[in-house]
């Protein structure tokens, strides 16, 4: 049996470990750094990288890395050995300058034209709010990212001035409100994680799955989701095995890893971990999907994390469980037993309600990408409208806000099963709305909309942001009120009237509710290149660069680098869907219409009597659709050699390939399945969708 309490953190060097090995000067400047922001002397930096080296010799390291998260979408390590010349021999030796500082090619890493190719050299500073970690008998430190010039590189940054950002302005604000006592206000995410798992020889045994992490050609299998028998079905023993070991790597690296189960695609399944702060939990998070793909190997499969690696069953998302919470225990969105008489958590609601409401396009934006595209907006997945969901209670108390009424909150009703063994319990206020894409589940909210392969930081980062604008703009209006009851409940009121718009407790997958959201004037960018023309909006970069988030220039470089992330894809796709078909499908088509063709003849040859339909019916629809199939193989691979033109700009260049070659990967992709469904099984090159999803 696993000791899970031991186990939890061995790889970490956690507050414990800390606390063991450093001076006890040493270690409480190290957590005021921590846990008020303050500078950190390189001194205490000498101290710490001292005691960090010697527990990671202890556990087997001879080398370490700064672990950072630059725009590519995966996270980036150079490794570097502890060994120091001493005459003839050597000496293991990690000093602060060397934990505070790293220098990676910066021109190597997208940077939207911020760094040229000759401007080489970039900076990772460690970042010590999150603990650094041992993996593969070497040291891993948590690190931000930017370039010589100072231009922020990666993920981690704009996430890490939100949070300070955020805290000022809601401490700022709980001060107004009589909270004296608050220092520090944090946010907190708990991101659930789905993915698929294969076995290893089907994946590579597709050069699609390889390539572009899913599927651009597969019929249907015979069986899909249909029956919903794999949702919260019994874990095979394999996956079970997988599992098991994942959790138990995971909690090396203390990764509050909570809870496992089947999802509703064949394959498909889920991780989900307790809440933690959300630079941690975005660090923790990278790291789960690194850990998951590498113990996936040890079993012989393969963890798929494209947000739609298979058509026609769903895909894969990761819910983001945000709140708010002080340094005083206190969670700033738990709206309590009476939330009509809670006027904070009612200030709070207002201000995230704005916030979603003004800032809807920038949440699109932020979980846009070539693989979620294919998941919004149907029926598996948040549409890609952004509204909120409330809840009935919460909704009804909104309403009597804006119309001047009076509401009190349902008390909890018994949950009565009739069965006297079984016993009754409190059933919560309100239904959950799995088709909203922002929504309130009792004191947090759950953003649904993103992708399984996102990297959480950026919808982190631009939530914490717009919340924060938002409560700045509150105190600005709120401070020197004669009467600050009277003001708080007047903004309020005025807040959700402005705003209650983007408030819909109903079906988002509806027809309906696509009519009614352009109606309440709500946004629908359908794609990447769709909503990413919104990202430099006037009013986008006046947040970020307000707030200090991000500068002009910087924004402007993450606008380049995701359309041209965007168009790169699609392009990989097309080429790799060209070469499946000219290399390997029309020649295995043809060859089983040879075969067909000459089995009519001998047929024919044996007697004039001998009916030959069957055979010369498939031969005739499947050069039918052979030809059409080549054809259509040629009309992809001249529009890709097209998209030349747009060279130079971003926006075009990724609008042509979503508009032009993702509709003519479409059409060449349902010529491809119809024929799989019509070629003999032995023929066909790639593995089916059934052997895929129930080989497991």
């Amino acid at each position: 049996m696993t000791n899970v309490p031991e186990l939890f953190g061995s790889m970490v060097f956690n507050d414990q470990k800390m606390k063991e090995r450093l001076p006890r000067a040493t270690y409480k400047a190290l957590k005021k750094t921590i846990q008020n922001g303050e500078p950190l002397d390189l001194s205490v930096a000498n101290a710490v990288a001292n005691a960090m080296k010697d527990w990671a010799v202890e556990m087997g390291c001879t080398h370490y890395t700064h672990w950072f998260q630059p725009m590519t979408g995966v996270t980036a390590e150079k490794h570097d050995s502890f060994i120091c010349p001493d005459g003839d021999e050597v000496i293991m030796e990690f000093s602060g300058k060397e934990l505070i500082k790293g220098e990676p090619d910066a021109s190597s890493f997208p940077s939207g034209g911020i760094r040229a190719t000759f401007e080489a050299r970039g900076y990772t500073t460690w970042d010590p709010t999150s603990p650094a970690f041992i993996r593969d008998a070497t040291l891993y430190i948590p690190t931000a990212f930017c370039s010589y010039t100072g231009e922020v590189l990666d993920k981690k940054t704009p996430l890490l001035r939100s949070m300070e950002k955020l805290s000022s302005v809601a401490v700022r604000m709980l001060h107004l409100l009589g909270k004296e006592d608050v220092t520090r206000v944090t946010t907190t995410v708990g991101p659930e994680q789905e993915y698929f798992l294969i076995d290893k020889k089907m994946y590579d045994a597709r050069p699609d799955l390889i390539y572009t992490g899913r599927t651009l050609f597969g019929a249907p299998a015979p069986k899909g989701q249909e029956l919903e028998d794999h949702y919260f079905g019994s874990i095979k023993t394999r996956v079970a095995a997988f599992m098991k070991d994942l959790d138990e790597e995971l909690w090396k690296l203390g990764v509050l890893a909570k809870t496992k189960h089947n999802e509703v695609a064949p394959s498909q399944h889920e991780l989900a971990p307790i809440f933690s702060t959300s630079n941690i939990a975005t660090d923790h998070n990278e790291l789960t999907m690194e850990v998951m793909k590498k113990t996936a190997e040890k079993h012989g499969l393969v963890c798929l994390l494209h947000e739609k690696p298979f058509a026609g069953v769903n895909g894969s998302g990761k819910h983001n469980n945000w709140s708010i919470s002080t340094n005083t225990g206190e969670n700033l969105l738990d709206p309590g037993k009476n939330p009509e008489d809670n006027l904070q958590f009612q200030l709070l609601l207002a201000a995230v309600v704005k916030a979603v409401h003004e800032y809807q396009d920038l949440l699109r934006i932020t979980v846009a990408s070539a693989g979620n595209d294919h998941r919004l907006g149907a029926n598996e997945a948040p549409p890609a409208i952004i509204s909120m969901y409330l809840g009935d209670d919460l909704g009804a108390l909104v309403e009597a806000i804006i119309n001047g009424k009076e509401y009190r909150s349902k008390d909890k009703s018994d949950m009565r099963t009739g069965v006297d063994v079984l016993p009754d319990f409190k059933k919560d206020n309100s239904d959950r709305n799995r088709t909203s894409p922002f929504a309130f589940t009792g004191n947090k909210f759950e953003f649904r909309a993103l992708g399984s392969s996102l990297n959480i930081g950026c919808p982190n980062y631009m939530l914490n942001t717009m919340v924060a604008q938002e409560l700045s703009e509150f105190y600005d209006a709120l401070e020197g009120a004669d009467d600050l009851e009277a003001a708080l409940k007047a903004l309020i009121r005025k807040t959700f009237t402005e705003h209650k718009n983007i408030i819909f407790n109903g079906d988002n997958y509806s027809a309906e509710w696509v009519e009614e959201a352009a109606r309440r004037g709500l946004c629908n960018y359908r794609s990447l290149p769709e909503a990413m023309a919104h990202y430099v909006d006037q009013k986008n970069i006046d947040l970020f660069v307000n707030n200090g988030i991000v500068s002009e220039a910087e924004i402007r470089a993450r606008y380049e680098i995701e359309l041209e992330h965007y168009a790169k894809q699609l392009r990989i796709e097309a080429l790799t869907m060209i070469d499946m078909a000219e290399k390997n499908i029309t020649p295995a088509v043809s060859a089983f219409v040879g075969e067909l063709t000459q089995t009519a003849l001998a047929k024919k040859s044996l007697s004039s009597a001998v009916s030959v339909y069957t055979e010369t019916a498939l031969v005739e629809e499947l050069s039918t659709k052979l030809e059409a199939f080549v054809k259509k193989t040629a009309e992809l691979s001249e529009a890709v050699a097209k998209a030349e033109h747009f060279e130079g700009d971003n926006l075009a260049l990724a609008s042509y390939y979503r508009e032009t070659v993702f509709a003519l990967m479409g059409e060449l992709r349902e010529l491809g399945d119809a024929m799989e469904k019509k070629t003999a099984a032995k023929y066909w090159p790639y593995p089916s969708y059934g052997e895929i999803l129930f080989g497991v």
